[in-house]
């Protein structure tokens, strides 16, 4: 069963699909209460989400709904994860990103490949909300090429030594733990590449500027910079020549991305059912016209489709991990669905929707960041096809 607790105690307890329902009746009601109220402001005076807020998240059992039960979490399916994001984002992107990054981010990594040593040592933080996770996979110079990447994690004894430099990392200078794609030897392309855990105060770790994005104010963004930071062998989550294992993990992540996408595209929905039911123009409600009844039937198709694209998806995640051709046609969908919607949605609101007092301009930046991240539209594509025809294509030639 699900443990539902209003006002404190823990969300989650244990699977009950049945209570999904539910669930998503206590994300919708923290959103609007505790998090639509703040959301502005966070968002205009780019204010990263406050630690105390987290911790918050923690107690109601909201970071660790899908992570094992023996650490923490709750154990339940990943959909009860997505629907909490999707609620959450609905109103506040930096409060939703935190369910993300632990349900769907680098914890899923390490929960489905770490060590029993390493599970003990981050998990229960992580889903406490006295640490984060954040994951760094791309560079300056790769980033939709991620097979690129030039930082190395080389072993020497019984330490890793790790040296280079992550660009566009998503909670980037705010997090505890880093789960840094690096290197490991001498191996071409995808062959080398493994996974390590760096902590944020390890010598020899600094950090970029933060960001001035055009959306995502409340989740900061920096580069981070590796000059011969050591760490303990045993911070090495994958090793080289599993590099297919950590981009399956990673899809999950996808489907949290994806997630992100629909609820911004439902929610702009949702305010446009609402402004053209109540605005009139030549003597009658907005929703009297032609014109709007077709885009509101448009968007309504476009949020619907990526809805099932993700629930299919997700549907086959367990001890398996997604499949990719699914994954790359959800994200891929949601995250050009969430642009467009978002798009007319400011346009039925007219001068309204150009103004911040309305917030779809902030869901319309936002909608651009999430197809930015994880992948983009384009790269989904050239995944989609590769996975339909079952063969790959070299870009570099």
């Amino acid at each position: 069963m699900i443990t539902i607790i209003e006002g404190g105690g823990p969300v989650v307890s244990a699977i009950d699909a049945d209570e999904q329902r539910a669930l998503k009746e206590v994300a919708a009601k923290l959103a609007a209460e505790r998090y639509a109220p703040q959301a502005e402001e966070w968002d205009r005076e780019r204010i990263a989400f406050p630690h105390e807020e987290r911790r918050y998240l923690g107690e109601l059992g909201l970071l660790g709904i899908a992570l094992p039960e023996r650490h923490g979490g709750g154990g339940a399916p990943l959909q009860h994860a997505l629907t909490v994001i999707e609620e959450l984002a609905k109103e506040c992107r930096p409060a939703a990103f935190q369910v993300f990054e632990s349900n769907t981010g680098p914890a899923q990594v390490v929960a489905r490949f770490g060590s029993e040593e390493q599970h003990e040592r981050f998990l229960p933080p992580i889903i406490s909300g006295d640490a984060t996770l954040a994951v760094a996979i791309s560079e300056p110079d790769a980033g939709s090429a991620a097979t690129d990447m030039k930082t190395k994690a080389v072993a020497e004894g019984d330490k890793v030594v790790v040296n280079g430099s992550k660009r566009w990392i998503s909670n980037g200078g705010e997090a505890d733990h880093y789960l840094v794609y690096a290197r490991m030897n001498d191996e071409p392309g995808s062959k080398a590449i493994g996974a390590v855990i760096v902590e944020a105060d390890r010598p020899g770790v600094s950090f970029g500027e933060r960001e001035r994005l055009m959306g995502f104010r409340g989740i900061p963004s920096a580069d981070i910079r590796f000059d011969d930071v050591e760490v303990p062998a045993e911070n090495v989550v994958l090793g080289p020549g599993r590099f297919r294992e950590l981009f399956g993990a990673f899809s999950i992540e996808r489907l949290g991305n994806a997630t992100m996408s629909l609820a911004l595209g439902q929610a702009a929905l949702d305010r446009t059912k609402r402004y053209v039911q109540e605005r009139d123009q030549f003597g009658k409600p907005l929703v009297e016209f032609q014109n709007v009844q077709m885009t509101l039937a448009d968007m309504l198709l476009q949020v619907e489709a990526a809805r099932l694209l993700i629930q299919r998806a997700a549907a086959g995640v367990g001890e398996n991990l997604p499949n990719s051709l699914d994954v790359s046609l959800a994200k891929c969908t949601a995250n050009e669905m969430a642009k467009r919607v978002t798009d007319l949605a400011m346009q039925l609101h007219g001068g309204n929707g150009y103004t911040e007092e309305f917030g779809l301009e902030r869901l319309h930046r936002d909608s651009h960041g999430w197809a930015l991240a994880g992948g983009t539209p384009a790269m989904q594509r050239i995944r989609i096809v590769s996975e339909m025809l079952g063969r790959s294509f070299d870009q570099r030639r």
